[in-house]
């Protein structure tokens, strides 16, 4: 297998992978109507790009590139394609395409269609990562990333308590298992000696004889398990069922818990061939058909049928991967196909059922066939696809998977006992397949239902009648439709030794097809002899009823969530923010001196420094100013915050002193921000304790005490180490190479902007990421956060307490500060453009920017700004990140690096030549986040602010009546 490279093709695999994220935030950006048709073409022009790689990874070929991630550090990116991860791309994609469709007719009319749009594409986007790595650690990014969208995609109707209860377990289970998948793969990786997943595959034999197998063997196969549902993890499953119809077609067909068992075949070479795989695969996945087929009979909501009938059909494919010869693979393979046809088509005839009727309850449904023939007509086909019906695709895997138990492997009690379970297992499926058609299609219906049931509009039929006729072409014309696809993905997974095997409808009377005789038999009987009881029965099998998995997870994380932790808590912890703090800076200054202590030493020669006396008296008034800070603090706030500003005043001056004015700049901007933000949220403070309890109490001046040896170390190790760094003899270092390459090698003379935007934009991408995380959670937080009573309604002890309100102090005309609006957005524009070259940048012109907003705030008051300006703050953070790794991943366009840069003159008529870098443009994404995040903090304290008024208006307007 040649791997292939080229520009050309890495633009192609990079294309089909960011294809899904970048349609999402297109999504979320457009207006709603909108959303169906940018979601549907997303979804045919990754299909079409799979059409154009298709001759490509014929025969076995590998598409393989390497993206550059941060090459110093060895970190790439690459981006793996063979037949196997084609076929389940192309699976991922075509039933995405139809699910768009049903999802425009099923969801017509109801709010939320870009945000659920965004996430079913971000969800496409995250399986779409985990088939095209080529990194077994990239792999489990993805992998978490899809347990991410499905929480959300599950909890998308989230004012349903069902719908969050689904949607938590899921995450929990399925996060958890990913955990254990990070680990297996680090112990993988350290086995193989790489973490690429060629070299891991061409790995088994290493791998299966290192003594740290059996733990690698177990942490990927419970990553692998929680994904797929299979026993014991298989409760979560049922529970998502509270999400939107269209979420579970293309949950449950495609994605999610395909992914688990993609994982056991792609690893089967590596992990694969031994006895202990063979027991806990194959063992597991027999055992998750039975108890997943033996429920499905017994369950009254349509979509749990369907729910628990998905976890036996995966655990039937699991066993044919842990089974692990070519014909198991390639029968694995086929049946991941034909299930996520027949599926898909169920769901969403479930989904019609109830979007027509009102209900998914088996036992209020009945005798639709009447009202409802086309949606009966497709449901019987695909409901015979699953029960294995000849002529139909589930018939054709069904007898693979027959022979392939009956087959004969290692003899030990469980391939001996294969066959037998294989026919149980089928019975089952043959059973629920019954019932699911015959109850709800069938007889009389059994009672009153919210809707007069009706066929729907083309967009809710058409997916369903392709998929439907899909089972027909498949199960009649198999090498034609997929034989060959499936033949070639079955080569790309065991190798060269494969021998392709042709699919066809007859065999011949074998083994198999006795086999399959018996399960029809069987099943038919079983559900005449169940169907008069089934309606008033419990909701599963009586020896299950009582044992059911979901029970025992909640009580555990009834203990593990909430007994336990309280407990802890009240053991080690405490709510008061002080104490945390204080341990928090302890912990630092210790860990400080035990990495400094025997190691740290002054420089034999120091560089001498002129005295200056006006630099002395600025530092003796900013530590009069800190000092006085500490001291005001227990009686006045505000005074305290004042002489807290006029320390850091002494800091930015310092930094202008000594040759740093960015870092001047920044800190004056900073302050002013932080400032007024802290003045915000004065009267929202509580009493100190020293104010309730008095101010002269013996425990209030050892916490003082405490305090001020805490932060006389810590001030004094900073100072130390600052002194020490500022007096050693110059030398060359890292700084004089910064110095010497900002202009030829980053186009700007500015070199710490240059370093922020250039050399270690990597680093301001993730310090960019945490302001925008932090400045949501605030938002978050603070929607959530109810003033208390008291200061609400007693302002004037508020007053005494925390400091006189903000607009007491206001010295400035109100009008003057509304004035400085378009001038603050002229210096902001001067500090952008001018950053490369001189001090400023995209961060100082966002805190700028948000300052301009800030005083309109203060100014006037909150309705009067929005009735005026719309900020919209969280679009400004989503731009920022938008076009902050935009600008990185051009870079790949042309073969660089992430956040590579590019310098270079652009000649202007009438201007000249001016100099452009695309640094400017990830600048212009930190200008942007920063100062929507800003912003986004002051306005969340500002609607605390608007809330608190117009709750006082209301009681005092009440005490007037």
């Amino acid at each position: 297998m040649e791997p292939m490279a080229g520009v050309a093709l890495q633009n192609q695999l990079l294309l089909l992978a960011m294809l899904p994220f970048a349609a999402a935030l297109l999504v979320a950006a457009l207006p709603q109507r909108m959303s169906a048709l940018v979601a549907g073409l997303s979804m045919a022009l990754a299909l079409v790009l799979l059409a154009a790689l298709a001759p490509a990874v014929i025969d076995g070929a590998v598409l393989r590139v390497e993206l550059d991630w941060v090459p110093s550090a060895g970190l790439g990116l690459p981006l793996r394609l063979d037949g196997f991860s084609w076929l389940f791309a192309t699976l991922v994609s075509g039933i995405g395409l139809l699910v768009v469709t049903y999802a425009r007719g099923y969801m017509a009319g109801k709010d939320g269609l870009a945000r659920f749009f965004a996430l079913l594409l971000g969800f496409t986007g995250a399986m779409q990562g985990i088939l095209l790595s080529g990194n077994i650690l990239m792999l489990v990014v993805f992998w978490e990333l899809t347990s991410l969208f499905s929480f959300l995609l599950i909890g998308f109707w989230h004012k349903g308590a069902a719908a969050r209860d689904g949607a938590r377990t899921a995450l929990l289970v399925t996060a958890t298992g990913g955990l254990c998948l990070l680990l297996g793969m680090l112990v993988i990786g350290q086995i193989a000696g790489s973490y690429d997943l060629d070299e891991v595959l061409t790995s088994g034999a290493r791998i299966t004889g290192h003594p740290l197998y059996s733990l690698a063997l177990t942490l990927v196969l419970i990553g692998a398990f929680t994904k797929s549902a299979q026993f014991p993890f298989h409760f979560w499953l049922p529970g998502a069922m509270s999400a939107p119809t269209p979420v579970s077609a293309f949950l449950h067909s495609a994605t999610m818990v395909k992914a688990g068992v993609f994982l056991l075949i792609r690893f089967s070479p590596a992990l694969g061939g031994t006895e202990a795989w063979f027991l806990a695969v194959t063992g597991i996945g027999m055992a998750t058909m039975l108890i997943g087929g033996l429920i499905a009979i017994f369950r009254n909501d349509l979509k749990g049928l369907l729910a628990y009938s998905t976890i036996s059909q995966l655990g039937l494919i699991t066993a044919l991967a842990g089974i692990g010869s070519p014909g198991a693979i390639l029968a694995a393979i086929f049946h991941i196909v034909n299930h996520a046809m027949f599926k898909a088509a169920l769901f969403m005839t479930a989904g019609t059922v109830d979007h027509q009727t009102g209900t998914r309850d088996i036992r209020r449904l009945g005798g639709l066939r009447r009202t409802m023939p086309l949606t009966a007509t497709l449901a019987i086909i695909a409901s015979a696809a699953m029960a294995g019906v000849p002529l139909l695709n589930g018939f054709l895997s069904k007898e693979m998977f027959l022979a392939e138990s009956a087959a004969w492997h290692n003899g030990t009690a469980l391939d001996a006992a294969l066959p037998y379970l294989a026919v149980v297992g089928s019975v089952f499926s043959v059973a629920y397949s019954i019932r699911l058609v015959m109850a709800v299609f069938f007889g009389a219906p059994a009672g009153p239902l919210l809707k007069m049931p009706s066929e729907p509009g083309l967009a809710m039929t058409l997916p369903v009648a392709l998929l439907a006729a899909g089972c027909l072409a498949v199960g009649l014309v198999p090498m034609l439709i997929v034989g060959t696809l499936v033949n070639d993905a079955a080569l790309s997974v065991v190798g060269l030794g494969f021998m392709p095997e042709k699919i066809a409808i007859w065999h011949g009377f074998n083994e198999a097809l006795m086999l399959s005789i018996i399960a029809f038999v069987v099943g038919i009987a079983l559900w005449l002899s169940l169907r008069a009881q089934l309606p008033s029965g419990p909701e599963g099998p009586p020896l299950l009823h009582h044992l059911r998995a979901q029970t025992v997870f909640d009580r555990g994380m009834l203990k593990l969530g909430w007994v336990y932790p309280r407990r802890m808590m009240s053991w080690i912890a405490t709510e008061r923010l002080q104490p945390q703090l204080r341990l928090l800076v302890v912990a630092a200054v210790l860990a400080a001196g035990a990495a400094a202590w025997g190691a740290f030493a002054f420089a034999e020669v120091r560089r001498g420094n002129d005295f200056s006396g006006g630099f002395a008296l600025m530092w003796l008034v900013g530590a009069g100013c800190a000092i006085g800070a500490a001291a005001q603090a227990k009686y006045h706030r505000f005074a305290a915050l004042v002489m807290l500003g006029g320390a850091g005043l002494v800091t930015c001056l310092t930094f202008a002193w000594l040759s740093a004015p960015d870092l001047a700049v920044t800190q004056l901007l900073v302050e002013v921000v932080t400032t007024v933000l802290l003045l915000l949220g004065l009267r929202w403070l509580p009493q100190r304790r020293e104010a309730i309890k008095g101010d002269n109490s013996a425990q209030a001046r050892r916490r003082r005490a405490q305090d001020l040896v805490i932060a006389t170390v810590g001030g004094a190790g900073v100072a130390t180490v600052a002194y020490a760094m500022m007096t050693r003899p110059l030398v060359r270092n890292v700084g004089d190479w910064f110095l010497a390459n900002a202009y030829y090698e980053g186009g700007g003379t500015n070199v710490v902007n240059v370093i922020l935007v250039d050399f270690r934009a990597f680093d301001t991408f993730g310090e960019i990421a945490v302001l925008a995380v932090v400045a949501l959670t605030i938002y978050a937080l603070l929607r959530r956060f109810r003033p208390a009573p008291e200061s609400i309604k007693q302002p004037d002890q508020q007053r005494q307490t925390n400091g006189r309100m903000l607009d007491d102090y206001l010295l400035v005309p109100s009008v003057i500060m509304i004035w400085m609006f378009p001038v603050l957005m002229m210096i902001a524009a001067y500090f952008f453009f001018r950053g490369h070259d001189l001090p400023g940048g995209g961060f100082a012109a966002g805190v700028t920017m948000a300052i301009a907003f800030l005083l309109q705030y203060l100014a006037t008051n909150v309705r009067w700004v929005e009735a005026r300006l719309t900020v919209l703050p969280i679009r400004w953070i989503g731009m920022g990140l938008l076009i902050a790794v935009g600008t990185g991943m051009g870079s790949w366009v042309f073969g660089y690096p992430f956040l590579t840069a590019y310098a270079q003159y652009v000649t202007l008529p009438l201007i000249g030549d001016v100099p452009a870098a695309t640094a400017l443009v990830f600048d212009l994404g930190v200008f942007a986040l920063v100062m929507g995040a800003t912003v986004l903090m002051l306005i969340a304290i500002a609607h605390q602010s608007l809330r608190a008024a117009r709750l006082r208006e209301h009681d005092e307007n009440e005490e007037s009546r």
